[in-house]
């Protein structure tokens, strides 16, 4: 027995270790405990998280994550800090990100019809909507993200032949077709207006702000009007030397043409895709290889840099995140390239067309998916589960 009175060690306690006095860390507040996570990169929040559950809540907060999410591929974030993908976690986000920068993915032939066609196709969250021959099909994408459903929801229809390009703005669908004629269709009810557009089939169209674009082989591209009383009236007719095969409204909307882009290009190096990020930063690509990148405040003769496809393919359509990552569909073996602008050499391909050839005709992406429409199916490549 001990004396009385004599200290009793803790292993007379049943074992039990005396209690640690409380980390001074704990005592700041949480906006200093923030800003001092702030300072960490991405591998030092995912090791802080495994310490205890207070932290492992503290560094997936959405605010610590931003910033690195904001030099990420496809991230959901734009060159101004915008956020695109509201409602999903930026870690998760910065998570995937790793993926598409390198190239894990599963890959899926989702759709497969027997003819070959020039489908197009345009993603608004809920659906992705597909043209195929004279008719536009919306299909559901299932939750959570996780595939498409094989079956059309609705179907558009009005052309007599097929569909060449369409747009999705506004709960609205514009299409122009082989037949010259444009379609406007509502998605959310039967409204629906078809008028004549042009002398041959319409390869193009943009709609913004009550106004329709529309490109054609014959030559010419127009202005339309979908004011009431003057729905399908030509407000400006702009003739061209050849057909014109991709087309955009600037995001300021003036209606009128502005400039000319480029002064220097080889003859046939016709642009078949353009894509604006900004109303002074846009993308475009075509048949010379090159996808250009152009800033309209600084130049309009001269792009301010371009990449070059590197088996000498034509580029077929083109899409960013409006930040660091570039897509591309080729003319040659279905292939899907990803850029990043931060550097000059193509950073992941996909060969997506075997054992036939087929160009990638369109590409539309999400955080999660890449959706590449070919000759005679579509193909999903799912960034989440490699």
């Amino acid at each position: 027995m001990g004396r009385k009175g004599s200290p009793r060690s803790p292993q007379a306690e049943g074992g039990s270790r005396a209690a640690s006095p409380p980390s001074p860390l704990w005592a700041l507040p949480e906006e200093l405990l923030l800003l001092i996570c702030s300072y960490l990169d991405a591998q030092a929040l995912g090791r802080l998280a495994q310490v205890c559950r207070r932290l492992r809540f503290l560094s997936g907060r959405d605010l610590l994550w931003r910033r690195i999410a904001r030099g990420c591929l496809n991230s959901g974030f734009t060159q101004l800090g915008t956020d695109l993908a509201a409602g999903i976690p930026v870690k998760e986000r910065v998570k995937v990100s790793q993926n598409w920068r390198h190239g894990r993915c599963r890959r899926e032939t989702v759709l497969k019809w027997k003819c070959n066609l020039m489908p197009w196709m345009e993603l608004d969250g809920e659906y992705l909507y597909l043209s195929q021959a004279e008719t536009i099909q919306a299909y559901p994408i299932c939750p959570e993200g996780t595939g498409l459903q094989r079956h059309p929801q609705a179907i558009f229809s009005g052309h007599q032949e097929d569909v060449c390009r369409f747009v999705l703005v506004n709960s609205h669908i514009v299409s122009g077709g082989g037949d010259g004629s444009i379609v406007l269709h509502k998605i959310h009810g039967s409204y629906s207006v078809k008028f004549s557009a042009h002398e041959q089939e319409v390869n193009c169209v943009d709609f913004q702000g009550g106004l329709i674009v529309s490109g054609s082989r014959d030559r010419t591209a127009k202005v339309w009007s979908l004011s009431a009383g003057r729905v399908g009236q030509c407000l400006h007719t702009v003739q061209t030397e050849d057909r014109v095969w991709s087309i955009a409204i600037s995001p300021l909307l003036s209606g009128q043409l502005l400039t000319c882009l480029g002064t220097d290009f080889h003859h046939g190096a016709g642009v078949l895709d353009v894509f604006y990020e900004t109303p002074s930063l846009l993308l475009s690509c075509g048949y010379d290889t090159y996808i250009r990148y152009w800033d309209i405040r600084t130049s309009t003769r001269k792009c301010v840099q371009e990449w070059e496809e590197p088996h000498d393919s034509a580029l077929y359509c083109i899409r960013s995140d409006k930040n660091h990552m570039i897509a591309s569909g080729s003319s040659y073996y279905g292939v899907v390239r990803l850029w990043d602008k931060r550097q000059t050499q193509c950073l992941q391909s996909f060969h997506l067309s075997s054992p036939t050839s087929s160009p990638v005709y369109c590409l539309r992406f999400s955080t999660t998916h890449l959706y590449a429409a070919l000759a005679s199916a579509l193909h999903v490549l799912d960034f989440t589960s490699p």
